[in-house]
């Protein structure tokens, strides 16, 4: 399924965020009618100590650079962002703003998530989307190696992180490796929905509130180091814009 292999890169590049001390959360933007990689984000909120690095901003800065404020709002219908933790509701806005075509997450943002968990800004009404978009929300689609994405945030919870204006010692937190919560489907995505994604096959998911493909976690994609991602994202990402750049100008 091609969502579970852009999100296994997604996944990737938050192992990799996590490996340099940085909250694991990352996503790529995939051109949905080729499935070329045009960008990608993570967190970045350490490193620049400002609250509002977050990996999809990190994404949407390399477009504009690619095709300009102009070109951002022309090609976001035609995007499908794959992220590993849902969207909070400051980037859901964003996204919903720019008229991004869909979304695609692995696990729920309990305090702050802007696609269901807390707000559905995806399909409110408060914020609008631009003309060329329809002028509608965006469809999201959760629950995508959501156990993975679970994890690798449970790593970063675990750890001491010195960067803290206030380090909390976390010696007596236990990395917990085998529970995990349900799923509330219907949060995000109605069955009908959710049938045409998966097919009828998965229905009893939704109902059950359980993982879709399997009930194990990829141990070897969160626990291997991915030095090579983001070489491999930046020639995924120069290859797109040499393609956009080779289109006659109309």
């Amino acid at each position: 399924m091609q969502h579970v292999e852009h999100m296994r890169t997604a996944i990737r590049l938050a192992r990799y965020a996590l490996d340099h001390e940085e909250t694991p959360v990352a996503c790529i933007f995939v051109h949905t009618p080729t499935g070329q990689v045009m960008a990608y984000g993570m967190n970045d909120t350490n490193k620049s100590l400002t609250g509002v690095a977050h990996a999809e901003f990190m994404g949407i800065d390399q477009i504009k650079v690619m095709l300009g404020s102009r070109g951002v709002i022309d090609v976001f219908k035609d995007i499908t962002l794959y992220v590993t933790v849902e969207p909070c509701i400051m980037c859901a806005s964003a996204l919903k703003q720019l008229g991004i075509g869909r979304v695609v997450f692995g696990c729920g943002n309990e305090r702050f998530g802007g696609n269901g968990t807390v707000l559905s800004v995806n399909r409110d009404t408060c914020t609008l989307a631009p003309k060329s978009s329809g002028g509608k929300g965006y469809e999201s689609i959760p629950g995508i190696l959501r156990r993975e994405a679970i994890m690798l945030l449970r790593y970063f919870y675990v750890r001491q992180n010195e960067r803290a204006p206030n380090p909390r010692s976390k010696n007596d937190r236990v990395l917990d490796k085998s529970t995990f919560p349900p799923i509330e489907w219907s949060k995000y995505i109605d069955e009908e929905s959710f049938v045409e994604n998966f097919g009828d096959g998965y229905k009893a998911h939704y109902v059950d509130g359980t993982d879709i493909f399997n009930d194990k976690v990829d141990w070897d994609l969160i626990e291997s180091h991915h030095d090579d991602i983001i070489h491999e994202l930046d020639g995924q990402c120069k290859s797109f814009t040499l393609n956009v750049r080779k289109k006659p100008r109309t």
